[in-house]
């Protein structure tokens, strides 16, 4: 959950900088969970009254659009550790073969030492 709070927080609408593999997925993580569990309540509670399952999805809805930007960031910072561009973000659209590619971007160990995006991030913890 730091993690999570760390780039909401503090780096919300930061695409400049590196972010480890631990940031993002940590991240990432938390942030599918509480969808996940957003999604189970509001069908819970659809099953009670359409009204009370139509607010959390409401509820859900701003919560994502609300965690966009942020996670747009974490995704460009995560890929300048890598050594690219966060505009490869957008390689995704690509039907099939971008999402696996950048998910190999997105687990691939980071540039050991500075690189042109910044410090190298695990250097902070050595």
């Amino acid at each position: 959950m730091e993690w999570f709070l760390k780039v909401v927080k503090e780096h919300y609408a930061d695409f400049n900088g590196r972010a480890r593999r631990k940031e993002f997925w940590m991240y990432y993580l938390f942030y599918v969970i509480g969808i996940i569990a957003l999604e189970i309540i509001a069908l819970i509670l659809m099953s009670i009254s359409d009204v009370l399952g139509g607010i959390v999805f409401g509820i859900m809805g701003l919560a994502v659009l609300g965690l966009i930007i942020p996670t747009l960031a974490v995704g460009a910072r995560r890929l300048h550790d890598v050594g690219k561009s966060g505009w490869m973000l957008l390689v995704s659209l690509i039907p099939v073969i971008g999402g696996i590619w950048l998910l190999i971007l997105l687990i691939t160990e980071g540039e050991k030492g500075d690189n042109q995006y910044g410090p190298d991030p695990k250097a902070d913890e050595r």
